[in-house]
């Protein structure tokens, strides 16, 4: 679907403006700002006739169309409620309003006079970016596999008038941004809406080179299963060892920064399909397991952000796909497999697989002598009992890679609940037979897998996030795109501190 351009502007002389619908945001008080003055006139009396007759009020979330015959052709009026300075909540509830507003009507270009609505000067950029990321995310349509896909938006273009409220450049700065953050998210969510039988770890491979296609700083490589055998990704393997697909250990590499930085490394889980293997799931909802590769999405969401954002930072996004299915190969409940760290795993559950993959693959990080290692991962379902779906679920021991991504969360709205990672847990995934056993008994579950891979992280600043719950929603079913919102800002904050 075409993309929505942003352009900010300071337009001054609204009269001569010429634009298919002007959109002024109105408190509840029912004042109209000079604008919306100017505008009352251009429409003989239409706007505050709405507002006397009660059809408009401003409260939150209200919206009016009115047609004009000159220019401007249509005004729309959105509230956005209590009058003065408004937060980041009522600015979150504003931007959906007015995509909810523009979404049905038949036009290619509108101007929105934000320069109306009272904000903070911390707010304004942040306004600015959420807005823009907001309606591209919202403009977001499934097509892959329709005849008839749902209609998104027809509009082409948004005008945003910021006034003298903010420098023209550093608005459109904060405009591109969102932008393309939310393209990043969207990316995340074509690709874990994608059926199993077209998005195979072999078809995530080939996303990857198109993603590298798209900047000269972004290389990728791959590793097959021959490769992964010969490092001794025993527990990896041992994932896909029932599949006809077979596993790919994808590496993206963007050097943004200088050569001597260490770079930041996201690990995602991409079990592109997942029937539980051996320890087969049950029939309901299986379907949904084609959304277990939604840490592996992200990465890929926010490897195409970081690039065409172009940041002074070095990223190294893996993924760890395969297809964990049953067959005569299939890796049976009480196997013992030997992971690439030498630590031998008993395999008591075969739908504990996810763990099984990413500590392989977070072993592989250790070559990149990395800042910090994020792993992202759709874990357990104990994450969802726990969190639901408003949070993903944070552990780790480094107390600043916490405070990080929890700011990075709230600043994106994409936001993370730490979760504890007590060496207390630990006994629970000791194995009479092995190093370690891949479960930890129905008592925080959550908690355990995360106690998991924190036996192949030693020495490392390390974060795990069980997006279990917030990567996919199941009424309407389809990906959500997190934490890629998270991630990036995590990522921009980094170039910023410096």
């Amino acid at each position: 679907m075409p993309a929505i351009a942003f352009t900010a502007k300071n337009l001054s002389d609204t009269a001569r403006h010429t634009t298919q619908c002007a959109i002024i945001p109105l408190a509840s008080d029912g004042k109209l700002p000079g604008l919306g003055k100017l505008l009352d006139k251009t429409s003989t009396g239409l706007v505050k006739e709405a507002i006397k007759l009660g059809d408009f009020s401003g409260k939150e979330g209200q919206h009016q169309l009115l047609t004009l015959a000159g220019n401007p052709q249509r005004i729309l009026l959105v509230g956005y409620g209590k009058p003065g300075s408004i937060d980041r909540k009522a600015i979150r509830s504003l931007c959906n309003t007015i995509y909810t507003a523009l979404k049905p009507l038949n036009l290619k270009e509108a101007t929105l006079h934000l320069n109306t609505v009272k904000l903070k000067a911390a707010d304004r950029q942040w306004c600015l970016g959420f807005l823009a990321r907001h309606i591209t995310t919202a403009n977001y349509r499934y097509q892959r596999t329709l005849s008839k896909p749902k209609k998104a938006a027809k509009l082409a273009r948004l005008i945003v008038n910021v006034g003298n409220d903010i420098p023209v450049a550093s608005a459109n700065r904060a405009l591109k941004t969102g932008k393309l953050v939310g393209e990043g998210v969207n990316s995340a969510r074509e690709l874990a809406n994608l059926p199993g039988n077209i998005c195979t770890p072999t078809y995530l491979a080939s996303e990857a080179r198109k993603l590298s296609r798209r900047s000269s700083k972004l290389s990728v490589s791959i590793l097959d299963e021959k490769k992964m055998r010969e490092l001794g990704m025993g527990a990896l393997l041992s994932v896909s060892a029932g599949s006809q697909q077979e596993a790919r250990l994808i590496v993206m590499n963007f050097k943004g920064g200088k050569a001597k930085d260490a770079p930041y490394v996201l690990v995602g889980k991409g079990i592109t399909f997942d029937s539980g293997g051996i320890s087969l799931k049950p029939g309901a909802k299986m379907d949904e397991m084609k959304f277990d590769m939604g840490g592996a999405a992200s990465v890929f969401g926010t490897m195409q952000a970081v690039s065409e954002l172009d940041l002074p930072i070095n990223v190294i996004g893996i993924v760890a796909a395969a297809e964990n299915m049953p067959s005569g190969t299939a890796t049976k409940p009480g196997d013992v497999v030997t992971s690439m760290a030498g630590k031998t795993i008993e395999v008591l559950n075969t739908d504990a697989e996810g763990r099984l993959v990413l500590c392989d693959a977070l072993t592989y990080a250790r070559r990149f002598k990395p800042a910090t290692v994020i792993d992202i991962a759709t874990l357990t379902g104990a994450c969802v009992v726990a969190l639901g779906s408003h949070a993903s679920a944070l552990f780790t021991r480094d107390d600043a890679l916490a405070q990080a991504l929890l700011d990075a969360g709230e600043e994106s709205h994409d936001r993370n609940w730490r979760m504890p990672l007590w060496d207390d847990y630990q006994r629970q995934i000791n194995s009479n037979f092995a190093d370690i056993a891949n479960i930890g008994g129905p008592g925080g579950g959550s908690i355990t897998a995360a106690c998991f891979l924190s036996r192949f992280t030693e020495g490392l600043s390390w974060a795990h996030l069980d997006i279990a719950g917030s990567a996919w929603d199941s009424t309407p079913k389809g990906a959500t795109g997190r934490p890629v919102a998270m991630l990036t800002q995590y990522l921009i904050d980094k170039t910023t501190a410096r």
